[in-house]
């Protein structure tokens, strides 16, 4: 691991945590020492996750390291099962207790008898990889264990591959129900995993259709159309015209056409966002271009957006690995280092910057900035209402292109 001036990646340990704190009428218990957990909790609370009576550590003594000894984990499970009645309890295992080898799973296995919730297990403990891989292990799980075969709900749908990790994804959950709602009068049943529960979760195999979006997800989307049937569409909504497409894509799905008032609407709105190719050959200085830093679903969609208004993506750098996505676009790529992404974004002059808070620290000042993915380090993510999804996410980006233009006129 290469020394990091500002913040490191989240391991897989954390995205499973940030996803199983959204699931109400759960526990999660993580098998390691008590600091562990609180350096986690400050991060938890920035991403709007609740944790009061939801979030536990069995903590670990120097003797249960040397020994082996797991009696405070079945204590602790018994413990929580009784004194606050959850329908699941998610034991997940932390850094120490994937060194020495503790077979959670094993215990799990003859604890589940002893106590009334259901026992469920995530043992990968920080070392499979980035919050990425974390991320598509529970919504793999979750897919695989919970939902249950019921009578198709021809207008419920369901969203695949939402995590509270990402930046404003509140808000793009409500723009998406919002789009759903207007072009399909759809309604949305489950989330995996953002404001969900046990019981919304067991009923998501009733779902017509699943809505993926990002990489991360696909194995779930095929797990759920394994298990339950259900078709799935994949797409990033990022853009008016993706948008578009997206909606027509899961018109094919339903086999009904969108409402034509949105197809309408969107369509006017791809049509004037093009108009900016023009803007962009009048300039006698300056050569438009952006550099993009965020999750790989967020690049991947906010580029195409903006290639399509004639601003080339000159740098895309995702801030986690590839290792889920089978084919990525170009030019997205991982930096190796922090030093790597440092020394190109502290040469980026008269640009359109859309990232994160430390990318701005990064970069030089005579650039346009927009805030497109976490961390958040200058203010706070408090709106559930401004996404980067959908029609509404165009019109924001929009506002932020037109700065742009304005800086290299």
């Amino acid at each position: 691991m290469s020394l990091t001036r500002y913040l490191p990646t989240p391991s897989d340990r954390m995205g499973i945590l940030w996803n199983l704190l959204t699931v109400k009428e759960s526990i999660v218990l993580e098998y390691g020492p008590a600091g562990t957990t609180h350096f986690s909790m400050s991060l938890y609370g920035e991403l709007g996750v609740e944790q009061e009576n939801q979030l536990f550590t069995t903590h670990m003594s120097e003797d249960d390291v040397v020994m082996g000894d797991v009696t405070r984990l079945e204590d602790a499970i018994v413990e929580l099962d009784e004194a606050y009645h959850p329908k699941v309890i998610f034991v997940v295992g932390s850094s120490i207790a994937s060194v020495i080898g503790t077979d959670i799973k094993g215990v799990c296995n003859y604890m589940q008898e002893r106590v009334q919730a259901r026992l469920v297990c995530f043992d990968q403990g920080g070392f499979r990889g980035d919050y990425s891989l974390g991320c598509q292990a529970v919504w793999s799980l979750l897919a695989q264990e919970f939902p249950k075969v019921g009578d198709v709900q021809e207008n419920v749908y369901n969203l695949v591959g939402v995590s509270a990790g990402s930046y404003r994804m509140r808000s793009d959950v409500w723009e998406i129900q919002n789009l759903m709602s207007e072009a399909f009068h759809m309604t949305l049943g489950t989330s995996f995993c953002v404001d969900t529960s046990v019981e919304a979760l067991e009923q998501a195999g009733s779902a017509r259709l699943n809505l993926v979006l990002r990489e991360e997800a696909r194995e779930a989307a095929e797990i759920l159309e394994e298990r339950c049937g259900i078709p799935w569409v994949f797409g990033m909504p990022y853009g008016y015209q993706a948008t578009l497409d997206w909606l027509r894509e899961i018109g094919k799905a339903l086999g009904r056409e969108p409402e034509q008032s949105v197809i309408d609407r969107l369509r006017e709105k791809a049509m004037k966002a093009a108009m900016y190719k023009m803007y962009g050959r009048m300039l006698k200085q300056d050569k438009v271009g952006a550099v993009l830093v965020g999750e790989y679903h967020t690049l991947a969609g906010l580029g195409t957006f903006l290639s399509g208004m004639g601003i080339p993506v000159e740098s895309s750098l995702c801030l986690h690995s590839l290792r889920c996505v089978k084919e990525p676009q170009e030019p997205i790529r991982h930096p190796d280092t922090e030093r790597e992404r440092m020394d190109i974004l502290g040469n980026v002059h008269r640009k359109l910057i859309l990232g994160d808070d430390i990318s701005f620290r990064m970069c030089p000042k005579d650039n346009v900035f927009l805030r497109i993915s976490l961390p958040v380090i200058r203010g706070a993510q408090t709106a559930n209402h401004l996404p980067l999804m959908g029609e509404k996410g165009a019109d924001f980006i929009l506002e932020t292109v037109e700065e742009y233009f304005q800086l290299v006129q």
